[in-house]
C-alpha cells in the first residue's frame, strides 16, 4: 500500500483561527467520562463529583456525590448502628448513557458499589436512588482499585423487552464474587430497579484465589452478541497476565454462552495486558491491508475491529497496538465452541477448551449437537480456549512510552489512531501497511497518564483527552498551521492537505471541490523541476507542471522571475505546461564569480497571490563560460552545457552560431589549439632549467622557446602549472603545462635524509655546504660515506631488569635503510632492531633483551645495570648516546580503593617503587585477569577496571598485575576486590522542571564504592525530531554517602517537547530512573504593585506550581530578604512577607532612593522568575521626644532592680558554696583508698579478653516449647484449674468421643468463618467480667486453633486490627494503639509474629542472643553473687549491685561424676559460693552439650567432699554453720575450708529431697528448723541495726550514702564487657538486609492505614511499628531468652536482661531523654549509645520501607508453608475444646449477637452453633 505522504492531496481551505484547546478542570481525580452522540454533551464522574458538560466544555450542572458516611464493613442503608462509619469518598466506577430513556446511570463506590439514575438532561435531577433494598442491588465494587465496565443490551421475559445494562466487575475483598451481572433499569414483577436478575453461579470469582482477580478494559456489544475484554492470570503459581475477550449472546437468561478466547499481541506473546480498547470500523485502506496479510481471512472496510493496546509484563517502559477483526475472533469462537459440541473438546487431536471457573472433574464437552440455539442451557458452560488456539496479531505499533488509551477514527478511507500515553501526550498514527505515528495532538502534555476513556465528538473533528484532573477538548488535525505547500506535505497528516488555489493547508472537507487536482488517488503534490536554461535573448519558456489544478475563467496565471512578473499561459496540447514570457536581458543579473550562470527564482502564481508552484531557472552566459579555467579559455567555452563555440582570432566565446565560419572558429566538442606535455617533469629549485613542451592545432599561432628559474622553499615538492600567452596580443592560449617543482634541502637535514632521497631528483649531501642540494649546485664531490649517526634522545630511559620492551633512538645519520643497522647495545645489552618500525635517519627502534647478569662472587667487577646507547652501522659507521639507559625493577605495592564494582570503572591508582619504567605503551594492568585500561604513566599508575565477569560476587581478593613488555609482570602487594554493583531502591523527589537545580535524593545501598556518580538526562529517540544530533545534560552529584546520592536535577533546553530519559551514572553502570519525569516550567501571573502591611501575605498566581515543587523546596525573594513559602498549590502560592522593609537587590533601585517597590522574586531550582513587584506600606512616625521617656526611664529602672538583686543571691551562692566544700573535703579522705581500689578493677576488666562464651550448639526449643511458652507465659496470678492447656488428652468417655469429635470439626468449621469469630470475640470482649489474662488465653487459644489457616487467621487480625486503629483515630488518641494486649486482636498481633519470626530466630537473631545471654551469664557468676540477696558484683542493674569488700578466691575444683567413669572435670568456682551455687556450675561445666531440661536438677545431686580417707557431704546448712544472733549464714565453700584443685564427687540421689534430709542426726534437723533467718555474704539490717543507725548524723548518711555510690562503677565495667555482644544482638534484629516477610508485609499494612487516615503523622505510625515488633515481641524475647532457648535465667541474670531490654526499649521511641543526675543508672548506663541505636532503629524502618513490596499472595504461600511444616506439632482438638468452654459460658450472649446481624442469619451461623452445643453438651435448642 502506498506510504501515508504518497497520498495526501492538494486541498483547498478557509482561513482558520491559531490552535485553541478547550479544557475543564476538576476539583479531584476524574474516574470516567463518556458522551452522548445525540447532544454532543460530556458527562464527567470523578471523585466526590459528577459533571454535565457541553460539547465545547463548558459546565452546565454539577452535583456533589460524596463524601458519604460509609464503610465496607458496613451494610446499607449506613446508620449510627454502624461505628465503623465515615466520611468516604465516592469514587466514580461506572457512567452508561441511556439516551432513549433519557437515563445516566451512575454507579459509585460508597454503599457497595449502589448505583442511581439522573437525569440526561440534568443531572442534578435524582431520577432513582435507594440503599434499602439488599446484596441483590450492589453493582459496582467498593474498592478504588477494582475495575467496571458496562454495557447496555436487553432482556426478554413473558414476550416483555427490558432495557438493561450488564456489568464486568473485578474482584475486591469486600464485593460479590459475581464477575458478570445483568442489572435491569426499572421495576418489573418481584424486580426492582438494579437488580441482578441472572441468577448464573458459573462466571463468578473465588475469592481466595489470584487468578480471577479480573482487570476489565472495555465491554461492548455488536452483531446480537456482548463482548467483555480483561485480563488476568492462568493459575495460582503463574503471576503472568494473559488477555481475553469473552463473548456471549445477548438476552443469555443464564450465561450458557459465555466463552473465552485468550488474545495474544505478537507470536511470543510479549505484550500481554490490556490497557485500553477501541471498536471501530477500519476503512479501506486498513482493511485491503488486513486483508492481505492473510491471518484474519477477508476484511472489509464496514466490519468492526477490536484495536487493543497492550503493556508487557517483561518491558514495563514498551507497549503496543494490536488490531483483531470482530469477525476473526467470532469465527475463533465459533471453531473453539464447535470443537466442544462436535468433537470432545479437541481440535486437530489437541485439547482446544477448559473450564476456567469450575474445579469439576468431569468431562465438560459430551454433546454431539453442533446445532443449538444460543444460550441453551444443556451447553457446557463456561468455556475458554486453551492458549494454544489464541488468537495472534502481530503488534501494528510498538512504542517505548506506555500507551494507555486508544481512539480510532477513519478519514478518506485511512485510518487514523489517537494514542495515549503515561506521560500525557495523544500521539496520532497512521495505521496503513507500515504504520507510524506522524504528530501528536496539539495542547500541553500535562505529564498525567492520559484516561482510557479517550472520546471523539459526533463530528469526528475533535478529540476528548482526559487526563487526572482535567478535560481537553482538542481538534483532530491543525493543517491551518502550514503556511507552504512543503510543510504541509511533510506534515504527513491524513487529515490535511494543501490547497492549490487558496494556497492554505486545510482539511479537505472544508475546501471547494473545484479547487483539488483531479489526481483523486494522488494526493500529493511536488514541485515542478523548472531549472532550465535560457539565453537572454530568448523571449519564452515552457514550464511543465504536475497536477496543475482546473482555472476558472476569471483566473489569471503569472510567472515570476524573482521581483519580475509576466504574464502565463496554460497549454493545452499535450501534458500540462505553462508558457511564461522572459525577463528583459538587461534585468537579469550577471553570473556570479568563477560561475557561467545565474538561478534565479520562479514560481507561478494564480491571481497574483496564489503560488501553485516554485523552483529556480538558470540564466547562462557563454562569455562567463571561460571564468571556468582562464588557463584553458576556448576548452571552457566548446564543453560547457550551454552548446557555445570560440573565435580565436577574436578571442571570445559565444552562443553556436553557424553563420560565422572559417579555422579561427571552434564549434562546441571540437579539438582547440593547445600546449601540453611539458619535459621534465620534475623541476629543481635554483638551477635554471629548459623546459620544452607539445602544441596541437596550432596552425593559426607562433610559438618560441624559452628558460625559467624557480624559487621554492616551503615544501620538499609542489606541483606548478604555466600558460602559453600570445606575444602580439598578450592573450592566453589553452595550456595543460603542470611541472613538479622540488628543493633537496627542505625535511633533509642530515646526510642519510639527502641520500634517501628519490634518484631522480638528483640530491646530494654538499660537504662545503653541510646540507642538501641539487647536484649540478654543488661545488664538491659528494663524499663516500655519511658522518658517523648521532643519539639525542632515548625513550625510554628506565627498562625493567627481563627486558622485553621496545625502545626509541633518535638523532641523526642513522642510515638510509633499515638494512643499514648493523648492530644497537643498551647498556651493554644486545637490542634486536625492529625494521619495521625503522624512519630513515631519524628513528630507530629495538627490543631490548635482560639485563646482564651478576658474575661470579669471584671476580671484582660488578656489573652496571645503567649505560649509554651504541648504535653501528654498515661501513663502520658508530654512535653513542649521552643519555644513559637504566635496568630498574618497579615494585607496585599499594592499590587504592581496595574494592569496586562488578560493572568496572573504578579508578585504580597504583603507587610503588620505579614504576614509571619502560614507556606508557609497553605498560598493562590487570585485576585478576580482567584488564585495567591506563589511564596516567608515572610515578604513579591509574588505570581503570573493567568488568567483573566471574560468577562469585563479591570476588576472591584479586591480585593487581602490572605488565611491563613481553617478559615483566609485577604483582602489586595490595589486592582488589569487585565488590556487588551498587543497587538503587528508590529516589525522591520523582519530578523536576526543566530548569532544574531540584535536590533528588537516590536511595540504595553500595554507594560508598563509587567514585564518580552523575546524573544525566537525554532526549528519548523521536521521530518528531529534526535535530539529529543527541544533546545531554549532566550532573555530578552533590555529596554521597553509602546509602544516599544527592543530586540536583541538570537544567534541560532545546529538547522540542521530546520526552526524556533520566539515568543516574556510577562509574561504569549506568541505572535508568525510569518513573523519573520533566515538566514544563511553570507559569507565572503579573503581580501589580502591591502593598505589604505587617500581618500581610502575598499570593502569587499562575499555573503548573505543584508539579515538581514542594513548598519547603521553593523559595522567594522580596527585595534581598527571604520570604517563607507557607502553601504551594498548582496554581498558587502563599507567602509570608518580611514584617520590615529589605533592601532591594537590584543596584539600580538602591540608587533611586525614591522608588519604593521592591522586585518579588520566586525560585524553584534553578529557575528563577520576577513575578512582580510590592511595597511596604508607610506608618506615621512617631516623634523620638515621645520615644525617649517612654522607653529609656523604664529601661534604667530594670537595670537598677537587676543589679541589687544580682549581688543578694551572689553574697547567698558563696555562703553555699564553703558549705559545700567543707562537706566535700570531709568526704575526699574517707572514699580515696575505695575509689582507688574500684577504678584499679575497672581498668582491669575493661582491658580482659572476653572469650567465645559457648562452643557447643545452640539449645533451641521446638516449635511446639516455643508457641506453649510464648502463647501461654506463666503468670504468678494464675490459678492452676484456670490456666489453659493445649496438651494432653480431653477426658471424655469413649462413648461420646465420636460424636464429641465431629462436634468439634463443625466448631472448627464455624470459627473458620470470618462473621462468626468477629461476633465471637466482639461478644466475649463486650462482657465485663471477660478481663485482660482471659482476652489472652482467648488469643492464644484461637491462635492454636487456627494454626493450619493463617491466611485466614491474618485476614481477620487485619479486620480487627482496621476496626482497633479507626477506634484509636476516631478518639484522637492513636499513640496508644498498640501499647498494651489489652485486646484480643493485640494478643493475635503478638502470637502472629511468634510464628512468623520462629524461623528467622533460629537462622539469624538467636545465636547473638545466645552468646549474649552466656557472656553476661558469665560475667555476672565470675563475682560473688549473694544467694539470698540476690545481688552481684558484676551486674547492670544498681539495685541488684552488691556493696561492699568480698574477700573470695578463684578455686578450681576436679569433679568425678559418680557412676559415669573415672574422668575428672576441672570447675572454676569461688571460695565464697554456697554449695547450691557449686553444684549448679558444675553441672553447667559437666553437662554442658545438654541443654538444660536434660540435666539433672541441682536438688537431685549431692555434693561429697573427700579431703582424706572419709568424705564429707556439703550442704548449705548444718550444725557447723555460723551464728551471728538469730542470723545464720549459709555455708560456703571457704567455710569447709575447700582448697584449689580439691576433688569433689556429684552423685545422684534417688528422691529429690530437701537439704533438711541430708543431715546425719534428727538433733541436727531440729536446730536448722528453729528459724529461717538466713544469709549469706551481706546480712540485711535487723532492728537493732535500724536503731543504731538513727543514732547517726545526717553527714554520716550521706557518707554512706555517697560510698555505696562508689561501686556504680562496677556498671561500667560490666558494661564495656559485654558492649560487642549487645551491639551483635542489636544488629541481628534491626538488619535490613535480612527482613523476615511477615515484617515487611505488616509495616506495609500500616504504612497503608497511616496514608489512609489524616492525622496519623510519621512519629504516630513509627510508634505503632514499634509496639507492634520491637516492644510486642523483641522485648519479650531479650527479657526471656528461655521462650527460644532451652536455658535457666537466674534472677540476677534477669535483671540485667531487663536493663538491656529497656536500652532498646528507649532506642525505640521517638521521645529524647533529657539526663540529669538523678536519671536512673541503666538510663546513664547506655546514655551514650542510645542515639546510635535510635539511628540504627529508624534506619531499619526506612529499609524495610524501600524494600519490594511482599504480596498477599506471597505471603499467604509462606503462611500455608508454616502451616504446613508445624500444625500436627500442636494439639488443636485440645484448643477447640477450651475456646467452646467460653462458647457455653457466653452462649446466650453469642446467639443474641448472631440474630442481630443479617449477614449471619444468612449465613445460618446460630443454628450452626446451636447443632454444635447440642453435640457437645446436649444442650436444649430450637431445632
Amino acid at each position: 500500500m502506498e506510504r501515508l505522504w504518497a497520498w495526501l492531496l492538494a486541498l483547498a481551505a478557509v482561513s482558520a483561527p491559531a490552535v485553541r484547546s478547550e479544557e475543564f478542570l476538576s476539583d479531584t481525580p476524574i474516574n470516567n467520562v463518556v458522551v452522548d452522540e445525540r447532544s454532543g454533551r460530556l458527562y464527567v464522574g470523578a471523585v466526590n463529583a459528577l459533571y454535565q458538560l457541553g460539547p465545547g466544555l463548558d459546565p452546565q450542572s454539577r452535583v456533589e456525590t460524596g463524601p458519604r458516611r460509609d464503610h465496607r464493613l458496613c451494610t446499607p442503608p449506613v446508620t449510627d448502628a454502624c461505628e465503623e462509619a465515615a466520611d468516604t469518598d465516592n469514587h466514580n466506577k461506572l457512567l452508561l448513557v441511556h439516551g432513549g430513556a433519557d437515563l445516566l446511570v451512575v454507579c459509585g463506590s460508597v454503599f457497595r458499589g449502589i448505583c442511581s439514575l439522573r437525569n440526561l438532561s440534568s443531572v442534578q435531577q435524582l431520577v432513582y436512588f435507594s440503599d434499602s433494598k439488599g446484596e441483590k442491588s450492589y453493582v459496582a465494587s467498593a474498592e478504588d482499585d477494582v475495575s467496571v465496565v458496562g454495557v447496555l443490551s436487553y432482556f426478554t421475559q413473558d414476550r416483555d423487552n427490558l432495557t438493561v445494562f450488564l456489568v464486568g466487575k473485578g474482584y475486591g475483598s469486600h464485593d460479590s464474587t459475581k464477575l458478570i451481572s445483568t442489572r435491569i433499569l426499572r421495576d418489573y414483577g418481584d424486580w426492582v430497579v438494579f437488580d441482578s436478575i441472572v441468577e448464573a453461579s458459573a462466571v463468578q470469582a473465588n475469592p481466595f484465589v489470584l487468578r480471577y482477580l479480573h482487570d476489565f478494559r472495555l465491554a461492548f456489544r455488536d452483531g446480537g452478541f456482548v463482548y467483555f475484554l480483561f485480563s488476568r492470570t492462568l493459575g495460582v503459581q503463574d503471576n503472568k497476565n494473559f488477555t481475553f475477550v469473552s463473548r456471549m449472546c445477548e438476552n443469555d437468561h443464564g450465561y450458557f454462552s459465555y466463552t473465552e478466547l485468550q488474545l495474544n499481541c505478537s507470536a511470543t506473546n510479549r505484550f500481554n495486558k490490556a490497557q485500553a480498547a477501541y471498536v471501530a470500523a477500519p476503512g479501506e485502506v486498513l482493511a485491503r491491508n488486513l486483508t492481505d496479510s492473510g491471518l484474519y481471512g477477508t476484511v472489509s472496510a464496514s466490519d468492526m475491529v477490536l484495536f487493543v493496546t497492550f503493556s508487557s509484563d517483561e518491558e514495563p517502559s514498551s507497549s503496543a497496538l494490536c488490531l483483531y477483526p470482530l469477525r476473526s475472533i467470532n469465527q475463533r469462537l465459533l471453531q473453539v465452541v464447535s470443537s466442544c459440541y462436535s468433537h470432545g473438546g479437541f481440535i486437530q487431536g489437541r485439547p482446544a477448551v477448559y473450564s476456567p471457573y469450575s474445579s469439576k472433574a468431569e468431562e465438560l464437552c459430551g454433546i454431539n449437537n453442533p446445532k443449538f440455539r444460543c444460550g441453551e442451557e444443556f451447553l457446557p458452560s463456561p468455556l475458554a480456549s486453551k492458549a494454544e488456539f489464541a488468537l495472534r496479531a502481530e503488534p501494528a505499533l510498538v512504542r517505548k512510552a506506555h500507551m494507555t488509551a486508544v481512539a480510532v477514527a477513519v478519514e478518506e478511507g485511512h485510518a487514523v489512531a489517537f494514542l495515549g500515553t503515561a506521560g500525557g501526550e495523544v500521539l496520532k498514527a497512521h495505521l496503513s501497511a507500515h504504520p507510524e505515528v506522524f504528530g501528536r495532538t496539539p495542547g500541553d502534555v500535562s505529564g498525567d497518564k492520559v484516561n482510557k476513556n479517550l472520546l471523539l465528538d459526533a463530528s469526528r473533528q475533535h478529540l476528548y483527552v482526559t487526563t487526572r484532573k482535567k478535560v481537553t477538548r482538542v481538534p483532530v488535525q491543525t493543517c491551518h498551521l502550514k503556511t507552504d505547500c512543503r510543510s504541509c506535505v511533510g506534515l504527513k497528516d491524513p487529515y490535511c492537505g494543501w490547497c492549490v488555489l487558496e494556497g492554505k493547508s486545510v482539511h479537505p472537507l472544508l475546501s471547494d471541490a473545484r479547487s483539488f487536482s483531479p489526481d483523486m488517488r494522488s494526493r500529493k503534490l511536488s514541485a515542478p523541476h523548472i531549472c532550465r536554461k535560457a539565453a537572454s535573448t530568448e523571449p519564452s519558456v515552457q514550464i511543465s507542471v504536475p497536477a496543475l489544478p482546473r482555472l476558472g475563467p476569471s483566473d489569471r496565471l503569472q510567472c515570476v522571475f524573482d521581483s519580475l512578473a509576466s504574464d502565463a499561459v496554460v497549454l493545452l496540447d499535450g501534458p500540462a505546461r505553462v508558457a511564461c514570457s522572459l525577463p528583459d536581458p538587461s534585468q537579469i543579473p550577471p553570473p556570479p564569480q568563477q560561475q557561467d550562470f545565474v538561478s534565479v527564482p520562479v514560481k507561478v502564481l494564480v491571481n497574483n497571490r496564489i503560488e501553485v508552484t516554485n523552483g529556480e531557472y538558470h540564466f547562462y552566459s557563454c562569455a562567463a563560460a571561460v571564468r571556468r579555467n582562464p588557463n584553458s579559455p576556448c576548452v571552457s567555452c566548446v564543453s560547457s552545457s550551454w552548446g557555445c563555440q570560440w573565435n580565436a582570432e577574436l578571442h571570445s566565446c559565444s552562443d553556436e552560431d553557424g553563420s560565422v565560419s572559417g579555422e579561427h572558429v571552434i564549434r562546441p566538442q571540437q579539438n582547440c589549439p593547445q600546449f601540453e606535455s611539458p619535459e621534465p617533469l620534475l623541476v629543481p629549485v635554483g638551477f635554471q632549467t629548459p623546459i620544452s613542451f607539445q602544441g596541437r592545432n596550432l596552425d593559426f599561432y607562433k610559438v618560441t622557446h624559452a628558460r625559467t628559474h624557480f624559487s621554492y622553499d616551503r615544501q620538499q615538492e609542489v606541483n606548478v602549472s604555466f600558460h602559453i600567452r600570445d606575444r602580439d596580443s598578450d592573450r592566453r592560449i589553452d595550456s595543460r603545462l603542470t611541472v613538479r617543482l622540488y628543493n633537496c634541502s627542505v625535511q633533509r637535514g642530515d646526510c642519510s635524509l639527502c641520500r634517501a632521497a628519490a634518484p631522480p631528483f638528483g640530491c646530494v649531501w654538499c660537504p662545503a655546504r653541510r646540507s642538501c642540494v641539487f647536484r649540478q649546485l654543488c661545488p664538491a664531490a659528494e663524499p663516500v660515506r655519511c658522518p658517523a649517526p648521532h643519539i639525542s634522545d632515548v625513550v625510554p630511559r628506565f627498562g625493567p631488569l627481563n627486558g622485553r620492551i621496545s625502545v626509541t633512538i633518535r638523532g641523526s645519520n642513522m642510515g638510509v635503510r633499515a638494512e643499514d643497522v648493523r648492530r644497537i647495545r643498551v647498556a651493554g645489552v644486545d637490542c634486536v632492531h625492529r625494521e619495521d618500525r625503522y624512519s630513515v635517519s631519524t628513528s630507530v627502534v629495538c627490543e631490548i633483551g635482560p639485563a646482564r647478569r651478576a658474575p661470579p662472587s669471584d671476580l671484582p667487577v660488578e656489573p652496571s645495570l645503567s649505560g649509554p646507547v651504541e648504535l653501528e652501522l654498515d661501513g663502520g659507521g658508530r654512535g653513542t648516546s649521552q643519555v644513559l639507559f637504566t635496568y630498574r625493577d618497579p615494585k607496585p605495592s599499594g592499590v587504592r580503593p581496595s574494592r569496586g564494582p562488578a560493572a568496572g570503572g573504578t579508578v585504580l591508582t597504583i603507587s610503588g617503587e620505579h614504576l614509571d619504567t619502560a614507556s606508557r605503551a609497553d605498560v598493562a594492568v590487570s585485576v585478576g585477569g580482567v584488564p585495567c585500561e591506563v589511564l596516567s604513566f608515572g610515578p604513579e599508575i591509574t588505570c581503570r577496571t573493567g568488568r567483573y565477569r566471574g560468577q562469585k560476587v563479591p570476588s576472591d581478593p584479586l591480585t593487581v598485575t602490572v605488565k611491563y613488555g613481553r617478559n615483566t609482570s609485577r604483582d602489586a602487594a595490595a589486592p582488589f576486590q569487585y565488590s556487588e554493583n551498587p543497587k538503587i531502591s528508590d529516589y525522591v523527589p520523582r519530578d523536576s522542571f526543566l530548569c532544574g537545580g531540584r535536590r533528588i535524593l537516590v536511595l540504595g545501598n553500595g554507594f560508598d564504592l563509587v567514585q564518580t556518580a552523575t546524573m544525566r538526562v537525554r532526549p528519548a529517540s523521536d521521530e518528531f525530531s529534526q535535530d539529529p544530533t543527541q544533546v545531554e545534560f549532566t550532573q555530578p552529584a552533590l555529596s554521597k554517602n553509602d546509602t544516599v546520592l544527592q543530586f540536583e536535577s541538570p537544567a534541560v533546553s532545546g529538547t522540542d517537547g521530546r520526552s526524556l530519559r533520566t539515568f543516574v551514572q556510577l562509574d561504569a553502570l549506568q541505572e535508568e530512573l525510569s518513573s523519573f519525569s520533566y515538566h514544563p516550567d511553570p507559569a507565572f501571573n503579573r503581580l501589580g504593585p502591591a502593598p505589604i502591611t505587617a500581618t500581610s501575605v502575598v499570593i502569587v498566581t499562575g499555573r503548573g506550581f505543584s508539579r515538581a515543587m514542594t513548598a519547603r523546596e521553593a523559595q522567594a525573594f522580596v527585595g534581598d530578604a527571604s520570604c517563607p513559602v507557607n502553601i504551594l498549590q498548582d496554581d498558587k502560592l502563599i507567602l509570608e512577607a518580611p514584617s520590615s522593609p529589605p533592601r532591594s537587590r537590584s543596584r539600580r533601585q538602591r540608587r533611586d532612593t525614591a522608588a519604593d517597590e521592591l522586585d518579588l522574586v520566586v525560585k524553584f531550582g534553578r529557575g528563577e522568575w520576577t513575578v512582580g513587584s510590592v511595597y511596604y506600606a508607610r506608618k506615621d512616625d512617631v516623634p523620638l521626644a515621645a520615644v525617649v521617656p517612654a522607653v529609656v526611664v523604664p529601661m534604667l529602672l530594670f537595670i537598677a532592680v537587676s543589679v541589687y538583686c544580682y549581688r543578694r543571691k551572689s553574697r547567698q551562692a558563696e555562703r553555699e558554696y564553703e558549705k559545700v566544700k567543707q562537706q566535700l573535703d570531709s568526704l575526699e579522705d574517707s572514699v580515696r583508698d575505695r575509689c582507688k581500689k574500684e577504678f584499679t578493677d575497672l581498668m582491669m576488666e575493661m582491658e580482659e579478653q572476653t572469650s567465645d562464651p559457648g562452643e557447643v550448639r545452640i539449645p533451641f526449643l521446638d516449635y511446639k516449647t516455643y508457641t506453649e511458652r510464648n502463647f501461654f507465659p506463666p503468670s504468678e496470678n494464675r490459678a492452676g484449674a484456670d490456666e489453659p492447656r493445649i496438651s494432653g488428652r480431653i477426658q471424655i468417655p469413649a462413648a461420646r468421643r465420636a460424636t464429641v469429635a465431629q462436634a468439634l470439626t463443625q466448631f472448627s468449621n464455624l470459627l473458620n468463618s470470618k462473621t462468626f469469630l468477629i461476633h465471637f470475640i466482639r461478644t466475649l470482649e463486650a462482657r465485663p467480667d471477660f478481663n485482660a489474662r482471659c482476652r489472652g488465653d482467648l488469643a492464644s487459644l484461637l491462635t492454636v486453633a487456627l494454626h493450619g489457616q493463617l491466611e485466614f487467621f491474618t485476614d481477620v487480625m487485619r479486620t480487627l486490627l482496621l476496626q482497633l486503629m479507626d477506634q484509636h483515630v476516631l478518639n484522637k488518641n492513636p499513640k496508644l494503639m498498640l501499647r498494651r494486649s489489652e485486646t484480643v486482636v493485640e494478643r493475635m498481633l503478638c502470637n502472629w509474629m511468634s510464628i512468623c519470626l520462629y524461623q528467622f530466630l533460629r537462622d539469624t537473631a538467636g545465636e547473638p542472643l545466645y552468646k549474649l545471654f552466656k557472656a553476661l551469664k558469665h560475667q555476672v557468676e565470675k563475682g560473688p553473687v549473694d544467694a539470698r540477696l540476690r545481688r552481684a558484683k558484676y551486674t547492670l542493674t544498681d539495685t541488684g549491685l552488691l556493696g561492699g569488700d568480698v574477700d573470695y578466691q578463684v578455686l578450681t575444683l576436679q569433679v568425678l561424676v559418680h557412676g559415669e567413669g573415672p574422668d575428672v572435670t576441672p570447675v572454676k568456682v569461688l571460695s565464697c559460693d554456697t554449695i547450691t551455687q557449686v553444684k549448679e556450675k558444675i553441672i553447667d561445666q559437666v553437662y554442658r552439650n545438654l541443654p538444660f531440661s536434660q540435666r539433672p536438677a541441682v536438688e537431685s545431686v549431692a555434693l561429697e567432699w573427700r579431703p582424706g580417707s572419709t568424705g564429707q557431704i556439703l550442704s548449705d546448712l548444718d550444725l557447723t554453720s555460723q551464728r551471728d544472733g538469730r542470723w545464720r549464714r549459709l555455708n560456703t565453700l571457704a567455710h569447709y575450708n575447700v582448697r584449689d584443685n580439691a576433688t569433689l564427687v556429684l552423685s545422684r540421689v534417688l528422691h529429690t529431697q530437701s537439704v533438711l534430709q541430708n543431715q546425719d542426726s534428727h538433733e541436727e534437723r531440729n536446730v536448722l528448723l528453729e528459724d529461717d533467718c538466713t544469709f549469706h555474704l551481706v546480712r540485711p539490717a535487723d532492728e537493732l541495726d535500724e536503731v543504731k543507725s538513727k543514732r547517726g548524723s545526717m553527714k554520716d548518711k550521706s557518707m554512706t550514702k555517697a560510698i555505696t555510690e562508689i561501686y556504680l562503677t562496677r556498671l561500667l565495667s560490666v558494661k564495656g564487657t559485654l558492649q560487642q555482644f549487645v551491639d551483635d544482638f542489636f544488629r541481628s534484629v534491626l538488619c535490613s538486609g535480612s527482613v523476615p516477610p511477615a515484617v515487611k508485609y505488616f509495616f506495609d499494612f500500616l504504612d497503608e492505614q497511616a496514608e489512609r487516615h489524616d492525622n496519623v503523622d510519621e512519629e504516630t505510625l513509627h510508634i505503632w511499628k514499634t509496639n507492634s515488633l520491637p516492644l510486642r515481641f523483641w522485648v519479650n524475647i531479650l527479657r526471656n531468652p528461655h521462650f527460644i532457648l532451652d536455658v535457666h535465667v537466674t534472677e540476677v541474670v534477669d535483671a540485667s536482661l531487663h536493663v538491656i531490654a529497656q536500652t532498646f526499649m528507649d532506642a525505640c521511641t521517638k521521645t529524647e531523654h533529657k539526663l540529669s543526675r538523678e536519671s536512673p543508672s541503666n538510663k546513664l548506663l547506655y546514655a551514650k549509645e542510645i542515639p546510635t541505636y535510635k539511628k540504627m532503629v529508624d534506619d531499619y524502618y526506612r529499609g524495610i520501607r524501600q524494600m519490594v513490596p511482599v504480596s498477599d499472595q506471597d505471603m499467604n504461600t509462606h503462611l500455608a508453608e508454616v502451616s504446613r511444616q508445624h500444625t500436627d506439632q500442636l494439639n488443636t482438638q485440645v484448643a477447640l475444646h477450651q475456646l467452646y468452654q467460653y462458647a457455653s459460658k457466653y452462649y446466650d450472649a453469642i446467639i443474641q449477637s448472631l440474630d442481630e446481624d443479617p449477614a449471619a442469619q444468612n449465613k445460618q451461623l446460630t443454628l450452626r452453633l446451636q447443632q454444635v452445643a447440642a453435640a457437645l453438651e446436649n444442650k436444649v435448642t430450637d431445632l
